[in-house]
């Protein structure tokens, strides 16, 4: 599975940004995954962002919640990430994240850097 995301740069306090990750790959036609960002600031771990399953359940990261909303487009095998009221401790790389839990498979992109200026 190749996975290219975009979307990512630089914004305002209060600003939106929306990430994009489209998803490539014979295995996503015969499997349910799920698709979701996650976001790794320095210095600290890596930490979810949200994750959206095959049927459509979405689960947010506590700092993100009521501001971030992730959605997918099933037929593009793409998932997108609209931010909202954006903070600086926002700024961070975003990765995009494809599961496949019935493979035991896993993959990441290559990042999109997100940053924030207060």
């Amino acid at each position: 599975v190749q996975l290219v995301e975009s979307g990512g740069g630089l914004v305002q306090t209060g600003g939106s940004l929306r990430l994009s990750c489209a998803a490539s790959g014979s295995i996503l036609r015969s499997a349910d995954y799920a698709m979701g960002w996650y976001r790794q600031a320095p210095g600290k771990q890596r930490e979810l962002v949200a994750v959206i399953t095959g049927r459509g359940t979405t689960n947010y990261g506590i700092s993100v919640k009521g501001r971030f909303t992730i959605s997918r487009n099933t037929a593009k095998n793409t998932v997108y990430l609209e931010m909202n009221s954006m903070k600086p401790e926002d700024t961070a790389v975003y990765y995009c994240n494809v599961n496949l839990p019935a493979f035991y498979y896993e993959t990441w992109g290559q990042g999109t850097q997100v940053t924030v200026s207060s």
